[in-house]
């Protein structure tokens, strides 16, 4: 919906995508608290890492926790017009279910496609990482710049 709307309204694009990202949020803290509220473990549920998305000029950088996530296993797919972020939470010790007094962790794997504004080039994306935040560089295609080409015309005889 939200892209359909940005399709049809390019001027209020980024107050689109605003909206659906709080949403986003919104509705992703409603689940975790409805899961928490009964008691059930988020190893239940579906999650997938937060992210900043922002312009930077000539590219978009887009920043994701990954918190106690190691760099290698996560896989990274970046197309013209979208980025996907894959990979897994894992237990570093094994606890019963029934010893829990809390857990709000999640764990498990992870898929996060984040649709893009623009298109980017791909050949040149960056990704590091520091402190459990993935920082992906995605340069924008140079849009080509319009050219007039002077048409000859000969007169028929």
């Amino acid at each position: 919906m939200a892209r359909w709307l940005a399709e049809r309204f390019p001027e209020r694009k980024s107050s689109i995508e605003r909206m659906r990202g709080e949403l986003d949020r919104w509705f992703d803290n409603f689940i975790e608290g409805f899961f928490s509220d009964w008691g059930l473990t988020p190893t239940t549920t579906a999650w997938s890492p937060r992210v900043e998305m922002f312009d930077k000029g000539d590219s978009i950088v887009v920043n994701a926790e990954l918190p106690g996530i190691d760099p290698k296993d996560v896989d990274i797919k970046v197309t013209s017009d979208a980025v996907t972020i894959r990979g897994e939470t894992k237990r570093e010790e094994e606890v019963k279910d029934e010893d829990y007094y809390r857990c709000e962790r999640f764990y498990g794997t992870f898929t996060r496609t984040i649709p893009l504004p623009v298109n980017i080039d791909t050949g040149k994306v960056k990704a590091s990482y520091k402190k459990g935040i993935l920082k992906l560089t995605l340069p924008k295609v140079e849009e080509e710049k319009e050219k007039s080409v002077k048409i000859e015309v000969e007169e028929e005889k």
